[in-house]
């Protein structure tokens, strides 16, 4: 137990646990799940925020691919044709249990400048006011393409997660968390540095992120105190668990970075 509750939650879902095995469209037993496990968060009271990735997934097959392609043109086009379909996802399965959906489409750029990101601050948390109202947020992958190219969304929802003072920022992903060099699932980190050397550079075939991508995730965050979870995002009960304040994956205290602020690979 690291906390006995949190009452903001950013939860940022990677395309490894929203699309199917092959990565070739969404997972509709996911989506199914993940709403579920949401009508429950909300029922204690929590507000949430979902960072959400999966467009590119969504659009691959609309376009007639077999695999993620390479080039950055492409890449925008599955996103662009994809975002609706995501969209349609999360609002037919959170729709099942009373939900409505607000979709955000935000780049670094409208988070780096003063207005637009108080713009977006003020937007979110008149959507926090109302109960029955799950924000998603993605890249405008359209016209960004850094998360397209380097972070599967990861530094996006840590940006997130500071702009709205978040509690909790919930990286799920497709693998259990951070693991040690005896390939043991390190339970909690204080230090971010020691964190990194343990970083494997590989990438799912139909994913962009790594393991480096969410620690330098990780150190946004706490450079505004919040904590942040890397835990498994395909395990049933994982955002329950979460938001009783259980640690399912790798907890990284917010005063992880103090010390190590100018050592960080």
């Amino acid at each position: 137990m690291i906390k006995k509750e949190y009452s903001r939650i950013v939860f940022k879902f990677g395309t490894g646990v929203l699309s199917t095995q092959g990565g070739l469209s969404l997972d509709r037993e996911q989506f199914h799940r993940i709403a579920c496990e949401t009508a429950t968060i909300k029922n204690f009271g929590i507000q949430i925020v979902y960072v959400s990735s999966g467009a590119v997934a969504a659009g691959l097959p609309l376009l007639g691919l077999m695999e993620r392609p390479n080039d950055l043109p492409t890449q925008q086009a599955c996103a662009a044709i994809g975002q609706p379909v995501l969209m349609d996802f999360y609002c037919e399965f959170l729709g099942n249990y009373g939900f409505a959906v607000a979709q955000l489409l935000l780049s670094h750029s409208d988070i780096d400048s003063r207005i637009r990101r108080s713009n977006a601050r003020n937007t979110l948390e008149r959507l926090l006011q109302s109960p029955n109202v799950v924000p998603i947020i993605n890249e405008n992958d359209s016209v960004a393409v850094e998360e397209l190219r380097f972070g599967d969304n990861d530094r996006l929802s840590a940006e997130v997660a500071a702009l709205i003072d978040a509690d909790l920022l919930a990286i799920l992903t497709s693998v259990d968390g951070l693991f040690d060099s005896n390939s043991q699932l390190i339970d909690e980190v204080f230090d971010i540095t020691q964190a990194f050397q343990y970083v494997n550079e590989e990438t799912g075939k139909f994913s962009v992120g790594g393991m480096r991508t969410k620690l330098e995730a990780v150190r946004i965050a706490a450079a505004s105190g919040i904590p942040t979870i890397i835990a498994n995002g395909r395990k049933p009960g994982v955002l329950e668990a979460i938001a009783k304040g259980k640690n399912p994956g790798t907890f990284f205290h917010p005063n992880c970075i103090c010390n190590n602020l100018q050592t960080i690979p």
